[in-house]
């Protein structure tokens, strides 16, 4: 298996992971609000922006544990000289 494959996977194992361990995580809300009716439709864009956001953010922990584990595996040379 190449290093890209199995880095994939590592990385797909660790968001799946991060995602099992929340409580609740919402899905985008798919239905826009009736601009005729008395629906808020900044309520519903807030509401999927910070969806979005807590996605993201599980994402963005999940690259960096995948890069900490990186590292670990391929320790470089810092040292001076």
């Amino acid at each position: 298996m190449s290093s890209v494959v199995s880095r994939r996977q590592r990385l797909h194992e660790l968001l799946l992971a991060l995602v099992a361990r929340e409580d609740e995580l919402p899905l985008l809300e798919a239905d826009r609000p009736d601009l005729e009716g008395g629906s808020a439709p900044g309520l519903w864009l807030d509401q999927n922006r910070r969806t979005l956001q807590r996605y993201q953010a599980l994402v963005r922990t999940a690259v960096t544990l995948d890069a900490l584990l990186d590292a670990e595996d391929n320790p470089r040379d810092f040292t001076a000289g």
